[in-house]
């Protein structure tokens, strides 16, 4: 199992994370207005209710943008790294990492779906994050 540093836990960001570790991708949803949201905030920013639920995402998306961080190198990183933009099927965007492909292979548009990798963290715990791979 690689090393990964653990993604920030905010009392907004907790649904997210927990759901993340059942294998599951969490959207803040608007109770008022049906909005969906993300990243997770306490207002929303359509109507400005305080309520919310969550709905589950299909886990499907397209590559809305990328990157290939090079320099400077980061510890803990295996390389070539891709970091993606996904516009979900549900049309809210999230930032993760693609893996499963050779860099010069990845494009804009192109389908991907979550998968679920579990890293082991500088504290010596486990942390199960998202990660998007092209569509099978």
């Amino acid at each position: 199992m690689a090393t990964r540093l653990a993604p920030t836990v905010s009392p907004d960001s907790e649904f997210f994370w927990n759901g993340v570790r059942d294998h599951k991708l969490l959207i803040q949803r608007c109770t008022g207005c049906q909005a969906l949201r993300q990243p997770a905030r306490p207002m929303c920013p359509v109507c400005q209710s305080l309520e919310w639920d969550t709905v589950q995402s299909s886990g499907r998306g397209t590559v809305y943008s990328y990157v290939m961080p090079q320099h400077p190198p980061m510890p803990l990183v295996e390389y070539p790294y891709i970091v993606v933009l996904v516009e979900l099927d549900e049309g809210v965007r999230l930032v993760s990492n693609l893996c499963e492909i050779a860099p010069e292979d990845v494009e804009v548009g192109m389908p991907v779906e979550v998968f679920y990798q579990t890293f082991d963290t500088l504290d010596g715990k486990d942390v199960v994050l998202h990660q998007f791979r092209p569509v099978r």
